[in-house]
């Protein structure tokens, strides 16, 4: 007898489902199917409300597995309005309510979903009528109808292959708000849908323990954020540090960290991590106590040499000494003062010019060639120098991106030195200005940070090691 081809074509669901909500990081939840039920509804704990009238968001934690407490998810998502939801019980309970699509089997819906603490019940999650389109049948003495997900998803480490879409909570470390760069940054998130907000570095203080380190502001504790940006000045370097460590402690992602920031800003040790990566470099020469000033003019070829301060920047505290006399007083000097500095080669043939390449997820985004003004050797923008773009060689290219790496900054501004015997590093800059590298190329560097920490910061806090 032949059998007659059945006419339904409809999309048919158990009382119970794998879901995929990928937006949210959320590979694998099983859902129980409510019919008696109009709205859907989603675990969420700390849930926290950020963002304002214009683009509101709401931030939360995620259980997926119920029999698995220690795999947490963070989630977020526009939020587009509130729901008061009667429980079964009789109990009124305001929602946020978001969007956000679903996957179940090779079918794809955006349905809205309000957040609630479902701990005590058995499902993660709640599809509701509202989910639930006129193609849709729903047979209640089935099971998994579509193909099943397992939670091992999440155990399978933490590093995502791709960025996970959703609005991230940042905070911009600084003490100087209104800049260029950090106005470009907060430009660069906003236009991505993030929200994004200075943080002043002298005004944090920290309450350290075990238990539940918080970092405070201004007499309250700061939020959860998911990224931390450090902008930290060279006059607070070693409070900043503290507080970056402080943020790492927390479990927020740090676009560069404590210990590569120290690395970076102590001038002595990140030359000596680079001559151990052969990285090359201008001759140089360190000494405290030492009287034998011409042996530390000759350990850095002889004179012209420059003079650097450790803690310089921006050019400040670097001078050139021309001859071997101006370079001995000036060595004799600086350490009179019990003052810590390096003599260095003087490059002659770069012309009084060097090349900064932002180096941004272990890639050169962006360079320009900086030129001093007549009569001066620093080529820094801060001293009067001038920007334009520049092609880089591939020696150079390369140079840059391994001094960013050999340091563990995920953003760097690298300069080198065009010399004779090749690209040589003068310094490595833990947050370099972006103002006069976004004007000298026309490039959009803050854009390429923002997305550097969208595919960096993590989802899941943590897995179980079962």
């Amino acid at each position: 007898m032949t059998e007659t081809p059945s006419s339904d074509t409809r999309f048919h669901l158990g009382w119970e489902e794998w879901v995929n909500l990928p937006d949210l990081g959320l590979p694998a939840i099983k859902a129980k199917v409510d019919t008696g039920a109009q709205t859907s509804a989603l675990h969420a704990i700390a849930v926290e409300a950020f963002g304002d009238e214009d683009n509101p968001q709401v931030r939360f934690v995620m259980h997926p597995d119920p029999d698995d407490p220690t795999i947490e998810v963070v989630c977020s998502a526009k939020v587009i309005g509130r729901r008061s939801v009667v429980s079964s019980n009789g109990t009124a309970e305001s929602r946020y309510v978001i969007e956000t699509p679903m996957v179940i089997g090779d079918r794809v819906q955006t349905i809205a979903i309000t957040l609630t603490n479902r701990e005590t019940m058995g499902y993660r999650m709640l599809i509701g009528r509202a989910a639930i389109t006129d193609d849709m049948s729903v047979r209640p003495a089935e099971s998994f109808m579509q193909p099943a997900l397992s939670y091992d998803v999440y155990r399978k480490g933490r590093r995502k292959k791709k960025p996970v879409k959703r609005p991230l909570r940042i905070a911009i470390l600084t003490q100087e708000p209104g800049n260029y760069s950090n106005r470009s940054l907060i430009r660069a998130a906003e236009a991505r849908g993030h929200v994004i907000e200075c943080v002043e570095t002298s005004r944090c203080y920290m309450s350290i323990n075990n238990h539940s380190p918080e970092v405070h502001y201004d007499g309250k504790a700061l939020p959860r954020y998911d990224a931390i940006i450090p902008r930290i000045g060279s006059r607070l370097t070693f409070y900043g540090m503290a507080i970056v460590r402080q943020f790492e402690t927390m479990g927020v992602y740090c676009l560069n960290n404590a210990a590569a920031i120290g690395r970076s800003r102590d001038k002595l040790l990140a030359h000596q991590v680079l001559a151990g990566h052969n990285i090359g470099m201008p001759n140089t020469a360190f000494a405290m106590q030492s009287r034998d000033t011409k042996g530390i003019i000759n350990l850095a070829g002889g004179s012209p040499v420059v003079v650097k301060l450790l803690e310089s920047t921006q050019g400040k505290g670097v001078v050139l000494a021309e001859t071997k006399k101006a370079a001995e007083s000036l060595i004799d000097a600086f350490r009179g003062l019990n003052a810590h500095f390096l003599v260095q080669e003087f490059v002659k043939e770069a012309g009084g010019t060097d090349i900064r390449c932002l180096v941004v997820g272990g890639k050169v985004v962006g360079s320009m060639k900086r030129t001093a003004q007549p009569g001066e050797f620093r080529s820094n923008l801060h001293q009067g120098g001038t920007a334009s773009s520049v092609k880089l060689t591939a020696a150079e290219r390369r140079t840059a991106v391994k001094a960013a790496k050999v340091l563990k900054l995920s953003v760097a501004g690298v300069d080198i030195l065009r010399s004779d015997t090749g690209p040589k590093v003068l310094e490595v800059n833990s947050s370099p200005g972006l103002q006069g590298i976004e004007t000298a190329t026309g490039k959009d560097i803050a854009a390429l940070i923002i997305e550097t920490i969208e595919a960096n910061v993590p989802n899941v806090l943590r897995v179980s090691a079962r």
